[in-house]
């Protein structure tokens, strides 16, 4: 694990593509049998994924941490990608199905992942600072707060999926969800938005071999966009919009952190404004 401290809004303006590929997008966080976490000075927020191959991995802090146990000073939430699969947190074990979450407090000791032999179980984690501690909870889909946006005449058609949020179970600063763009739409928000008093982290999913998403990025008057695969990351900073456009229907797993956990506070950034 290392740190990626990513460049000022002015930066973004004149990196080239693969520097900004490099700052922005994580492209290999799973790995059979590993855990892969990547540190990140936006919001101190830490993303990872959990490949288990038959034998459990166990989450443990880094020098970067600077922590006894990973979740001494953190909250993390979890969603699950693929097969069943069992996350223990301190001798309680949770099976999540797929696309299923779990929410784990400041304070858990001990968390290791697990899966079938053939390796079918895959884990998505996000981690940020917290300053006190919440019990530990699982989300079965059914227990998400359910949204439905957009149209089909505009191509963005989706359903939002609630897990981590300020309506919901508690947490110190994490929000987190999952998106599903419907068959025949291809825009994950539009017209964007940034969030001045947070940051986020969008891991894009379900998208074919064959097929790509286009991530927006920048200031609403200078965008840049990342050519995005399978199960790959982007972070977004306060001052960057976050738009997608896939060349097939996907889903998205988004987290956020920072001053507040409003759903809806957002600042938009008008279509016929956008550079």
């Amino acid at each position: 694990m290392s740190l990626r401290c990513l460049p000022l809004i002015y930066e973004s303006n004149t990196r080239s593509t693969d520097e900004l590929r490099s700052r922005y997008l994580l492209e290999d966080l799973f790995q059979e049998g590993e855990i892969k976490i990547q540190y990140c000075d936006l919001d101190r927020v830490i993303v990872g994924g959990a490949f288990p191959k038959g034998e459990w991995l166990g989450l443990k802090p880094t020098g970067d941490i600077k922590a006894e146990y990973f979740c001494e000073r953190r909250e993390l939430g979890v969603i699950n990608l693929g097969e069943l699969g069992v996350v223990t947190v301190d001798g309680q074990t949770y099976e999540l199905a797929p696309k299923e979450c779990l929410y784990v407090g400041r304070g858990a000791k001990s968390i290791t992942f697990d899966g079938p032999a053939g390796g079918g179980s895959c884990f998505y984690f996000v981690s940020y600072p917290a300053h006190r501690e919440y019990p530990t909870k699982r989300f079965a889909k059914e227990d998400a707060k359910r949204i439905e946006l957009g149209s089909s005449a505009t191509a963005n058609e989706r359903v939002i999926y609630q897990y981590i949020h300020e309506s919901g179970t508690q947490s110190c600063q994490l929000v987190l969800g999952y998106t599903e763009i419907a068959q025949g739409s291809v825009w994950n928000t539009m017209p964007p938005h940034t969030h001045d008093r947070r940051s986020e982290v969008y891991l894009y999913l379900d998208v074919p071999g064959d097929q790509a998403v286009m991530h927006f990025m920048g200031q609403p008057q200078s965008t840049r966009h990342l050519c995005v695969g399978d199960k790959q990351a982007v972070l977004s900073p306060a001052w960057s919009i976050h738009a997608g456009c896939g060349t097939a229907n996907y889903s998205f797993v988004w987290a956020m952190g920072g001053e507040n956990q409003r759903f809806d506070d957002m600042d938009p950034a008008p279509i016929a404004s956008l550079r």
